[in-house]
């Protein structure tokens, strides 16, 4: 019995829940390193425009990405009370700049709906699947795919 339960359990996918411009998204609770208070970037030159630029984190140079720009959302304009979610993407550490962090859900992958497909629309690039909770309809972010492509200057 216990077999079974553990079984269950194993199978539930936790998600941090985050908003970005007024709408619900979440993400692998276990790609988030730390949720960090806004502060201010240094600007990178000839920078494709969803990249914000990078912060020192402790002694690590780290890209932040403006997520609502990245999603094709009307850039968020930073203010103190927004966060960024440093995440482990692979073997590369990024920041995604959003409005706010909420909660923490688990859900199983049942529950999980497919996106909706739309010609023509990179949406699907971005987001795995949708979740109903509560009435509210929240898209899991691919954060992979929303994550820059880093290359290093003088990486071989």
């Amino acid at each position: 019995m216990n077999g079974a339960t553990d079984a269950r359990h194993e199978q539930k996918r936790e998600l941090i829940i985050f908003t970005v411009a007024e709408q619900s998204f979440c993400m692998d609770i276990m790609q988030v390193r730390e949720i960090r208070g806004w502060t201010t970037v240094t600007v990178l030159p000839h920078s494709p425009g969803y990249i914000l630029g990078v912060v020192n984190l402790r002694g690590a140079v780290v890209p932040i990405v403006d997520l609502a720009a990245r999603l094709g959302l009307p850039p968020l304009k930073p203010e103190p009370r927004h966060v960024i979610l440093v995440t482990q993407i692979a073997d590369q550490v990024v920041g995604f700049f959003v409005t706010s962090v909420s909660d923490i859900l688990s859900v199983s992958p049942s529950s999980i709906q497919p996106m909706p497909s739309m010609s023509g629309s990179e949406t699907s690039n971005y987001i795995e699947g949708m979740i109903v909770a509560d009435d509210a309809t929240i898209s899991i972010l691919n954060a992979q795919a929303a994550a820059p492509s880093i290359q290093v200057a003088g990486a071989d």
